[in-house]
C-alpha cells in the first residue's frame, strides 16, 4: 500500500514546473509530471505498465465486411429537448436526448433536468404503454406526469413514499413477454412506492435519461427530508475546496487568476489522457459566456471547467448509489461497494481507509476518511479494479501434470521479421518471442560457409544468422520470462559434417540446460513442466536405437520438407520417394541429443494408439489437422491426452498470416505454431490466452480433455456432459480517451466508436454482439449496453473487446483487449486497450460491469396465466447411454436415480435463489450480499416501523419479521425461507448422492481395460463396437461430471450462507448482535432423512408480482 496521499502528491507535480519559467513553459516536462491514477503507476505515461509487452495487436477487424449490421436490441424512441424526435444517420443507432453540452456530473444537474422534465413511456400491467411527460415539482416533494385521464392531483407520486428505484427490467411488468423485446434493458426503470410496494414502470428514450432520473430520485429518497441547496449549492464541498487549493498553488503571484496555458496544463496534468484542445475550448466557451474572453482564468471558471471535464457521470452515478454522505463515500460505504459489487472477500474498514488514503487527492478527504468523486475515479482506474484477476499474473495452475496435458506457447519461423518471401531474418525476433512467453521455437538450419551452419527461412538468404549466434541468444533469454522447459524444433537441411558442428555447438553453448536423460520405458506419460524446469528439449529426428554406424537415413516428412520444396532444384525434387517424403542423412551425434520429443510420421489414430511411444511427437499441417478435427474430433482429443502434437501453418500462407489457434486447442493440440511477426485477431487470441498462468508459456488443458476415460467432441455445439454452463453478463458502460485511428484522415479529429464483444472457444460458445455507434463525445463515449453469453466450456473460452471507428469509407481499428474467461474479475472494471502493435494505449480504457452466473435464463421474461402452465418446459435430466454390452448397461442403469437426485438438488436451489433475487428486484447475476442490502434499504426507507432480522445463532440463518409486513415483503420472506430450506437439503444430502455417483463411476472404470474384449465377445464389431466405446466414455464423463457439479453446488450453497451472515452484520440485520463464524455453517454431523425431492418451478406464480398504478 502506498503512503497516504500518494495520488495527491503526484497531482501537485505539474504545478511545480510552472514556477521555473513562465515565458517558455516546458510542455513535455508538464506531461512528464502528469500523475498516475494510483501509487502503483498503472496509468503513468504508458498505461498498465506491469502488463505491457512487445506483443502485437491487429490492423483491422478480419471480418468487417460481414459486420455492418448492428446486433442487439434496437433503441427506443429518440427525443430532443424532451419531446421532439430526430432522425438518425446511417449506421448510428442512438443519439442522446440531452443537449450535447449538458453533462450530468452532479446531483444539482440531475435535479435541474428533472425539474425541466421529459417525455417517457408509462407501462401498465396489461403490457400497454402510454406517452407521458414527467417532471419534478419545484418543492422536490412530488413526481408528476401529464396528460392523464386522472385528476391532476392523482397523477403524481410523493417522493417520500418511494421505497426503491430499480434500474432495468426488474419487475414482472417489465419482464412480461409482450414487452421484453420492445426496448433495451438500459432504457427501463421502475419506482417501487407505497406501503404495498406498488411499481411505476417507465421507459425512457436513452440510457442517459434513465441514469439521470434514477440518480436524482435515489438521491431524493435518501436525503429528501433534509436536502439544503441541492439545485444551487451554497457551501463549498470537499472537492471544490481541493480544486481551489490546486488553483492557489498555481497562482504564484496571488493575482486571483492564471493564464490559459497554465490552467490547461494543470487540468491535463490531473487527467493525462485528456486532449489539450478540448480543455482550451471549454475555457474559451465559458469565458465567452461570461463576457470575459481573453482574460485570465479565475477560480470560479477553473472550478467549473474542471468539474465539467473531469467528472465521469457514470462513476458519479455509481458513487451516489452507495453513498450515505451525499457526494462522497465514507469507509462503510466503500466497504459495501468493494464487498458487494466487486466481490472482494474479507473487507474491513481499515482496508477501506487505506484505499481512501491512497487514492483521495484532497488532504481534507484523507483526514476525514472520505473518498470524493475524484478519489473514487482514481480507485476504479487502478490495478485493484482491473478486469484481469491478479492471481493469474503469477503461475497459478498445477504444473505437475504430464507435458501433454498443457497448451504450449509456440512460434513458427521465429527468425522472420515479415513474410516468408520478402521478410528478413533477425536475431531480435528470437529475443522478442522468448520475452513474450514463447516455449517452443522453430530453428531452420542450412549449410553455411566455412563449415558453419546458418539459420534462415524462405528466400531470406541475404540475411542469414549464424547457428551459434542463435544458440547464444537462446541460451541467454531461454528462461528470462519463464523457468519452464523450452522446446527447440530443429528443421535440419545440413550435410552430415555440419550436423556434427551443430551438435558440438549445442553441447558447448547450452551445456547443462540441454535435456539428455533418455525416456523411461516404465512410464506412460511425459514428465511434467515442473520436473523439466530449466531444461531445453530438442524436437527432431532420431536414428533407431540399434544403429551402430555414425550416421543413418531418416525421412523428412515435416514442415521442413514443404519449405525445402520451394527452395531445392528439380534434381533434388526427383529424389522424393513415392509417398512424397525425402530421405535425409542424419549423424548419430545430433540424433542422440533428441530425447523426449522424437519426431515421427503420423499414419492414423489406430496405429498411434497401438505403436506410438509417449516420447514421440507428430507434426500436422494445418490442412490435415483441420480435416482430423472435423472428421475424427473425438479420436483427435483422445490422441492428444497422451502424445504431443504440433500444428504448423500451411506453406500456402506466404504472407505469414496466422491460423486460428482455437480450431486446434479445442482438439487438445498442445503446440500450435504462430507467426509472431504478424499482428491480428489470431495473434491476439494466442497472446491473451497464455496470460492466464503467469505468462509462463504453459496452460493446463480442461479436465474433460485430460482424463483417460472421458467423452469430449471438439465440434460440440451444445452443453457438455458434466460441465456446468456459465452465463456471462457484460455491460459496456463507457470508453475513455479513445484515440483517432492511426493514419485515418477522414472526419478530422472526430471519433465515432462502437464496440464488438466477442467470445471465442468451442463452436457452441463462439458468439459476438456489438454496441451502438456513439457520435457525440466520441473520444469519451457512453454506451450503457448489456450483453449475455452462454459459455459451455469456460476453461477454453476467451473474451475479446474490439473498438472500431464507424466510418463511411471503412471502419478503422482503434484498440482491442483479449482475456481468458477464467481470468475475469466480477464487478465494475476497467479494460485497458492495446494498439495495432500490441502496446497498451496510454490512459485508454473501457469501463464495464462483469457478472457470471451458472444459470441459463433465470432473469428472462415470464409468461403469466394458463399458457405458461401448459407450455412449461420439463426439467431436463442428464442420462446415460446404452452401450449394447449387457453387464455394463446394467451397471449404468442403476445410476439413473442418483443422477436425477443430483440434478434436483442443484436445480431446486438455483430456482429458489432466482425467485428470491427477482422478488428483491435484482437479476440472477446478483449475489446474496446485494439481496440482503436491498432488503435493508427497504426497511430504512419505510414510513412504517418495520423490523426484519436475520437470526445467525443457527447454522442455517432464518429471516424473521416483527409485526405486520407488506405483502411483497412477506413474499420475499417466504422465498428466502424456500431458498434456505433447499440449500439445507442440498448441503445435507449432497455427500450421500455424491458417493453413489462416484461408486458407479469407479465400478464402470473397472471395465475399461477389458471393454474391447467384452464387446467383441457379445458380438459387437466395427462401427457398433466403436459406438459402444464412445457411449461408455460418455457415461463415465456424465457420472464424474455430475458428481463434481454436485460437490461444487454444495460449496456454493455453503458460500451463500456465509454471504448472508456477512451481509446481515454489515447491514445491521443480525438478530441481537448474534455472531457466528462466517467461514462455514455448522453442519449437522449426519444427513437428515428426506423423502423424494419435489421440483421447484423456474417461475413464481402469477400472483407474486407487485401491482402497478393506473
Amino acid at each position: 500500500m502506498a503512503e497516504p496521499g500518494a495520488v495527491s502528491d503526484a497531482l501537485a507535480a505539474p504545478l511545480l514546473e510552472f514556477t521555473a519559467e513562465a515565458a517558455s513553459p516546458d510542455r513535455d516536462g508538464a506531461r512528464r509530471g502528469c500523475p498516475g491514477h494510483g501509487a502503483e503507476g498503472l496509468f503513468s505515461n504508458g498505461g498498465y505498465k506491469e502488463l505491457s509487452s512487445p506483443g502485437v495487436g491487429r490492423r483491422s477487424r478480419d471480418t468487417s465486411a460481414e459486420r455492418n449490421q448492428p446486433s442487439g436490441n434496437p433503441p427506443c424512441g429518440i427525443m430532443k429537448n424532451s419531446s421532439k424526435q430526430r432522425q438518425v444517420r446511417k449506421k448510428t443507432v442512438s443519439f442522446s436526448s440531452m443537449p450535447s453540452d449538458r453533462k450530468m456530473n452532479s446531483t444539482a444537474a440531475c435535479m435541474a433536468f428533472m425539474l425541466e422534465g421529459c417525455e417517457m413511456k408509462k407501462v401498465r400491467s396489461n403490457s400497454r404503454m402510454y406517452n407521458r411527460y414527467f417532471l419534478l415539482d419545484p418543492d422536490l416533494r412530488w413526481l408528476r406526469w401529464e396528460p392523464s385521464k386522472k385528476d391532476s392531483e392523482k397523477a403524481k407520486l410523493e417522493i417520500k413514499s418511494i421505497k426503491e428505484v430499480r434500474l432495468g427490467k426488474k419487475t414482472p411488468v417489465l419482464r412480461s413477454n409482450g414487452l421484453s423485446d420492445q426496448f433495451p434493458d438500459e432504457c427501463a426503470f421502475s419506482i417501487i412506492y407505497g406501503d404495498n410496494y406498488e411499481s411505476l414502470d417507465l421507459v425512457a428514450s436513452t440510457a442517459d435519461v434513465v441514469s439521470t432520473w434514477v440518480m436524482g430520485l435515489r438521491y431524493l429518497v435518501s436525503y429528501g427530508r433534509h436536502t439544503v441547496g441541492v439545485v444551487e449549492p451554497s457551501q463549498s464541498s470537499v472537492r471544490t475546496s481541493w480544486i481551489g487549493s490546486v488553483f492557489e498553488l498555481a497562482d504564484i503571484e496571488r493575482q486571483g487568476h492564471i493564464d490559459l496555458f497554465r490552467a490547461t496544463q494543470i487540468i491535463k496534468g490531473l487527467n493525462p489522457g485528456m486532449r489539450e484542445s478540448r480543455i482550451e475550448l471549454k475555457f474559451k466557451e465559458l469565458q465567452k459566456a461570461k463576457d470575459c474572453y481573453g482574460e485570465g482564468i479565475d477560480l470560479d471558471t477553473f472550478v467549473e471547467v474542471y468539474c465539467e471535464l473531469c467528472t465521469r457521470p457514470e462513476i458519479f452515478f455509481l458513487l451516489v448509489q452507495f453513498s450515505s454522505n451525499k457526494e462522497y463515500l465514507d469507509s462503510k460505504d466503500l466497504m459495501l461497494f468493494v464487498e458487494v459489487e466487486q466481490g472482494v472477500e474479507g473487507v474491513t474498514e481499515e482496508m477501506c481507509r487505506e484505499i481512501v488514503h491512497k487514492y483521495e487527492p484532497s488532504a481534507e478527504g484523507r483526514d476525514r476518511g472520505y473518498l470524493s468523486i475524484d478519489g473514487f475515479t482514481h480507485y476504479l482506474l487502478s490495478s485493484e479494479c482491473h478486469i484481469f484477476d491478479p492471481q493469474h499474473k503469477r503461475v497459478c495452475q498445477d504444473m505437475t501434470q504430464p507435458l501433454s496435458h498443457y497448451y504450449i506457447n509456440s512460434s513458427h519461423n521465429a527468425s522472420l521479421l515479415e513474410d516468408h518471401y520478402w521478410g528478413s531474418s533477425d536475431i531480435s525476433s528470437y529475443v522478442r518471442a522468448l520475452r513474450m512467453g514463447c516455449r517452443s521455437l522453430e530453428v531452420v538450419v542450412w549449410d553455411g560457409p566455412d563449415c558453419e551452419p546458418v539459420v534462415y527461412v524462405g528466400s531470406s538468404v541475404a540475411s542469414q544468422l549464424a547457428f551459434s549466434k542463435v544458440l547464444d541468444i537462446i541460451n541467454q533469454y531461454a528462461f528470462e520470462s519463464s523457468e519452464y522447459p523450452l522446446i527447440l524444433c530443429l528443421v535440419t537441411h545440413c550435410s552430415v559434417p555440419q550436423q556434427r558442428v551443430m551438435a558440438q555447438h549445442m553441447k558447448k553453448i547450452l551445456g547443462d540446460k540441454l535435456h539428455m536423460e533418455p525416456p523411461s520405458l516404465d512410464e506412460h506419460y511425459l514428465p511434467s513442466p515442473e520436473k523439466l524446469k530449466g531444461k531445453i528439449l530438442l524436437k527432431g529426428k532420431r536414428l533407431p536405437p540399434d544403429t551402430q554406424d555414425s550416421e543413418g537415413e531418416v525421412t523428412d516428412e515435416e514442415e521442413g520438407l514443404e519449405m525445402s520444396r520451394r527452395m531445392v532444384s528439380m534434381d533434388e525434387k526427383d529424389q522424393l520417394n513415392g509417398i512424397g517424403y525425402k530421405r535425409l542423412r542424419l549423424c548419430k551425434e545430433l540424433s542422440d541429443l533428441v530425447t523426449l520429443c522424437k519426431s515421427v510420421q503420423f499414419r492414423d489414430f489406430e496405429s498411434s494408439k497401438r505403436e506410438q511411444k509417449y516420447w514421440e511427437i507428430c507434426s500436422f499441417n494445418e490442412v490435415d489437422a483441420n480435416r482430423f478435427a472435423n472428421e475424427f474430433p473425438e479420436d483427435f482429443v483422445c490422441y492428444n491426452k497422451r502424445f504431443l502434437s504440433r500444428v504448423f501453418p500451411t506453406p500456402m500462407r506466404i504472407d505469414a498470416s496466422n491460423m486460428n489457434p482455437q480450431d486446434f486447442w479445442k482438439c487438445g493440440c498442445q503446440i500450435v505454431a504462430m507467426n509472431y511477426q504478424t499482428p491480428g485477431l489470431m495473434m491476439d487470441l494466442n497472446l491473451g490466452w497464455f496470460r492466464q498462468n503467469g505468462n509462463c508459456g504453459y496452460v493446463l488443458r480442461p479436465a474433460i480433455m485430460r482424463e483417460e476415460v472421458s467423452y469430449f467432441s471438439a465440434n460440440a455445439r451444445d452443453s457438455l456432459p458434466g460441465v456446468s454452463a456459465q452465463l456471462l453478463h457484460i455491460k459496456v458502460i463507457s470508453g475513455q480517451n479513445l484515440p483517432k485511428p492511426r493514419g485515418s484522415a477522414a472526419k478530422g479529429d472526430v471519433v465515432e466508436p462502437y464496440i464488438y464483444v466477442e467470445i471465442h472457444g468451442i463452436p457452441a460458445d463462439c458468439a459476438e454482439q456489438r454496441t451502438k455507434t456513439v457520435s457525440q463525445n466520441g473520444d469519451n463515449p457512453i454506451f450503457d449496453e448489456s450483453f449475455e453469453f452462454q459459455i459451455n466450456l469456460p476453461e477454453l473460452a476467451v473474451l475479446r473487446f474490439v473498438v472500431l471507428d464507424d466510418d463511411y469509407i471503412g471502419d478503422e481499428f482503434i484498440g482491442q483487449y483479449t482475456i481468458p474467461f477464467e481470468c475475469l474479475q466480477p464487478g465494475y472494471r476497467h479494460v485497458p486497450l492495446q494498439s495495432l502493435t500490441g502496446e497498451f494505449l496510454p490512459n485508454t480504457t473501457l469501463f464495464v460491469h462483469v457478472a457470471i452466473t451458472n444459470r441459463r435464463g433465470g432473469g428472462k421474461a415470464h409468461k403469466r396465466g394458463l399458457s405458461v402452465r401448459k407450455g412449461r418446459k420439463a426439467r431436463e435430466y442428464t442420462s446415460t447411454k446404452t452401450t449394447g454390452i449387457k453387464v455394463v448397461d446394467e451397471l449404468f442403469r442403476a445410476s439413473t436415480q442418483p443422477l436425477r437426485e443430483a440434478t434436483d438438488l442443484r436445480e431446486n436451489v438455483q430456482n429458489a435463489m432466482v425467485s428470491f433475487k427477482e422478488l428483491c428486484g435484482l437479476t440472477p447475476a446478483a449475489n446474496m450480499k446485494q439481496c440482503i442490502l436491498t432488503v435493508s434499504s427497504w426497511l430504512l426507507n419505510s414510513e412504517r416501523s418495520l423490523r426484519v432480522t436475520v437470526d445467525l445463532s443457527e447454522a442455517y440463518p432464518t429471516m424473521e419479521a416483527q409485526g405486520p409486513v407488506p405483502e411483497l415483503l412477506r413474499k420475499v420472506l417466504t422465498a428466502y425461507d424456500t431458498m434456505i430450506q433447499t440449500s439445507r437439503t442440498l448441503i445435507e444430502s449432497a455427500d450421500s448422492v455424491y458417493c453413489k455417483l462416484t461408486q458407479a463411476q469407479r465400478a464402470g472404470l473397472d471395465f475399461h481395460e477389458d471393454l474391447h474384449r467384452i464387446g467383441a465377445k457379445e458380438g459387437l464389431k466395427g462401427r457398433k463396437l466403436q459406438k459402444a466405446m464412445e457411449s461408455y466414455a460418455w457415461n463415465i464423463t456424465v457420472l464424474k461430471g455430475q458428481a463434481d457439479l454436485l460437490k461444487h453446488a454444495k460449496g456454493e450453497a455453503v458460500d451463500t450462507l456465509r454471504q448472508i451472515q456477512c451481509a446481515a452484520h454489515s447491514c445491521g440485520l443480525a438478530k441481537n448482535g448474534a455472531s457466528t463464524s462466517p467461514a462455514s455453517p455448522l453442519l449437522p454431523p449426519h444427513p437428515r432423512p428426506h423423502g423424494p425431492l419435489h421440483t421447484i418451478p423456474e417461475t413464481e406464480p402469477p400472483d407474486m408480482e407487485p401491482s402497478a398504478p393506473h
